[in-house]
């Protein structure tokens, strides 16, 4: 009987320990992607792809990630090693199967456990709106697993909207989970002022400069924010008291009231860099009116 492979990220064992080529490598759907040092200079075999594909015998591609994440669409350059050449997969996460393709959309297995939590926050009946859905994964794992909910989900990726309405189709949450395409700046502040329970902003390098548009999307008796950031910090600092002060500096001017109910990091991302959330409780929202 075959090994069933787990859709999560992995930590790969050190190809060359002088050198520490190979850092890491995560496993989309069956596809598999490493982060590797001095690119231009590494070989399939150095990698390791051979390898990786006799251990996981579910994995059908192994990739090279020769950029970070770069860009408006959040795009990271591949380059193939090993298998087939297709950047296309089905990823399988928490009784949800998410299609994307990895060249054209941005997804991240290491946010499974980040997503189940914001789940678990979600109460019946809530209006929520997902600024930066990529192809849909808040989205619709929240529309899986709460009622009666309804998720306005926009992207201004085109790719990520083509996949993202075709998951909601491959998952049954039709009409829960409504796609839109457009720059969410625009979107809400033209259709879905003071409508929501709670916000999402996922795109940490845009979250702070759209933080007053996800609270005029909250209802006049306010709701939830949850704001991801990057942080850089050194030993002696608190990432997310520096967050937090950059957020408290353009909240206190929107003259509303808000609590930081919970912060935590997310995950570290680089020497010293780190990803974390803050979940914002907006008890009153400002609205013209």
């Amino acid at each position: 009987m075959k090994k069933r492979l787990r859709n999560v990220a992995v930590v790969a064992p050190k190809v060359d320990e002088s050198t520490q080529i190979c850092h890491g490598f995560e496993i989309i759907g069956d596809i598999v992607i490493i982060k590797i040092a001095n690119f231009s200079q590494v070989t399939a075999e150095q990698m390791g792809a051979a390898t990786i594909m006799e251990r996981h015998k579910n994995v059908k591609a192994v990739f090279a990630q020769e950029t970070g994440v770069h860009g408006a669409f959040r795009l990271r350059g591949l380059t193939h090693m090993a298998g087939e050449n297709r950047t296309y997969t089905i990823h399988r996460e928490s009784g949800c199967s998410f299609k994307v393709d990895l060249e054209k959309c941005f997804f991240s297995p290491r946010l499974s456990g980040e997503r189940l939590r914001v789940v678990q926050q979600v109460q019946t009946g809530e209006t929520i709106i997902n600024m930066f859905a990529g192809v849909g994964c808040f989205s619709i794992l929240i529309a899986k697993r709460v009622q009666n909910v309804k998720v306005y989900s926009i992207d201004i990726n085109p790719s990520a909207v083509q996949y993202m309405t075709e998951n909601i189709r491959l998952n049954t949450v039709y009409g829960r989970v409504i796609p839109l395409l457009n720059d969410s700046r625009k979107i809400v502040e033209n259709r879905l002022q003071a409508c929501a329970d709670r916000v999402l902003l996922l795109l940490p390098e845009k979250s702070l400069e759209y933080l007053n548009v996800a609270v005029s999307a909250l209802k006049p008796s306010g709701g939830w924010v949850h704001y991801y950031d990057f942080e850089h910090a050194q030993k002696d600092e608190n990432p997310l008291e520096k967050s937090k002060l950059k957020v408290m500096e353009k909240l206190d001017k929107l003259e509303i009231d808000y609590a930081f109910e919970s912060s935590r990091i997310v995950r570290k991302v680089g020497p010293n860099w780190y990803q974390l959330v803050l979940d914002i409780h907006i008890t009153k929202a400002p609205h013209k009116s």
